[in-house]
């Protein structure tokens, strides 16, 4: 039956390897926008920005609570998926 099965699979096998190679990508891409550090580096430049005159005190509570939010997105997200996100 594995034979078999095998044979008559045969011709969709390109469309699989593609699916696979897209499920590939999708992953790799939400490894990328679900990454934490990059916005843990942005509060740490927002602070370091604030301490030094460049921006108001509104400036970065509005900048801050934004980065705050999008680190509840990613918290959120990776509760989603514990066994891919440790």
């Amino acid at each position: 039956m594995g034979l078999l099965t095998h044979l008559l699979t045969l011709p969709v096998a390109p469309v699989r390897a593609v699916v696979w190679a897209a499920q590939r990508i999708e992953e790799k891409a939400q490894d990328e926008y679900y990454d934490p550090a990059p916005v843990w580096r942005a509060l740490a430049d927002l602070e370091r920005r604030l301490q030094g005159g460049e921006i108001d005190q509104e400036t970065f509570d509005s900048q801050e609570d934004e980065l705050i939010d999008r680190l509840a997105e990613i918290a959120e997200f990776r509760r989603q998926f514990p066994d891919r996100y440790p």
